[in-house]
């Protein structure tokens, strides 16, 4: 394990992210100015995706890297079945899941019921399909839909927070299953489908559209909300949700095929099309989850 990694076991993953969080709220200029101007020099970002391309227009660092992108700088391809890129970034990994264990990295899988914290809504992806977005600091940083669905219920579960770079994602053992994320149930068209943000090293926040911040604050124990019957319906392409820092997302579907030209380290933008979804066959939707935990 490289040092660097191995380092991480040691720091005070929470307290750092409380000061970054922090820190990129700031909105004295010289310094926000500071921080925006050394990120998109350093990542080469193109704020001529950016509805608002001055640097120094924006109140804070946060403002800057939860910039909205102009009308028409991302289109959704396909169909209502092909599988949209949820984010700006790199594949991680993408594929199959096979006897419901996820490919991580080379010679590394986890499971998708750690990963849910739950087997009963993991069973629906027990031999289906996933794709891991890696975003970087150069990237837009708002989520958006792969598909169309009705939002059943969300955990938040506790967890490190690692860094999820690809050196780390390389050397952790159940990386993703281990940091703390937010976990999204969807019930679409074609059956149900998952989205989870995965929190990170100095990732700062997770905000969705349908109830604002979800994290922090941090979870110490795994909180589950109901939001069956609440009519939250996003349309494939919609935003549903923002890092406030650089991730990792990862969505599951129970069957599809996704474009084979596609491998560790492409580059994907939103609204991308990652595959395409099998015909319906008894998906069914995710029964309600049991397990530990609390419900909000």
């Amino acid at each position: 394990m490289r040092a660097a990694t191995l380092l991480q076991y040691l720091v005070p993953q929470k307290l750092l992210s409380r000061v970054v969080r922090t820190a990129t709220r700031w909105t004295w200029r010289p310094w926000k100015d500071f921080l925006i101007g050394r990120v998109v020099r350093a990542y080469h970002v193109d704020m001529a995706e950016a509805a608002q391309p001055d640097p120094r227009a924006y109140p804070s660092f946060n403002a800057f890297f939860t910039r909205a992108l102009r009308a028409g700088a991302r289109r959704a391809e396909g169909d209502d079945a092909a599988i949209l890129c949820p984010a700006d970034g790199r594949i991680s990994q993408v594929g199959r899941i096979q006897a419901g264990r996820i490919l991580q990295a080379k010679g590394r899988t986890y499971s998708v019921a750690e990963l849910l914290a739950d087997p009963d809504t993991a069973r629906p992806y027990r031999d289906g399909g996933f794709a891991t977005i890696y975003l970087s600091p150069r990237d837009y940083h708002r989520v958006h839909m792969p598909l169309d669905g009705e939002l059943l219920e969300t955990a938040h579960v506790p967890g490190r927070l690692f860094s999820v770079a690809p050196g780390p994602v390389v050397d952790i053992p159940n990386l993703f299953a281990r940091n703390e994320r937010l976990v999204c149930h969807f019930q679409g068209k074609h059956g149900p489908f998952a989205v989870v943000m995965v929190g990170a090293m100095l990732v700062s926040g997770i905000t969705t559209v349908w109830s604002g911040p979800e994290v922090p604050p941090y979870a110490r124990t795994i909180v589950k909300r109901d939001w069956r019957g609440r009519g939250i319906r996003l349309a494939r392409f919609a935003e549903m949700a923002r890092f406030e820092m650089g991730s990792t997302v990862i969505v599951l579907v129970p069957a599809g095929e996704f474009d084979p030209r596609l491998a560790c380290e492409s580059p994907v933008k939103v609204g991308a099309g990652l595959g395409h979804l099998s015909p319906p066959d008894n998906h069914g939707t995710i029964p309600q989850a049991g397990g530990t935990g609390r419900t909000a």
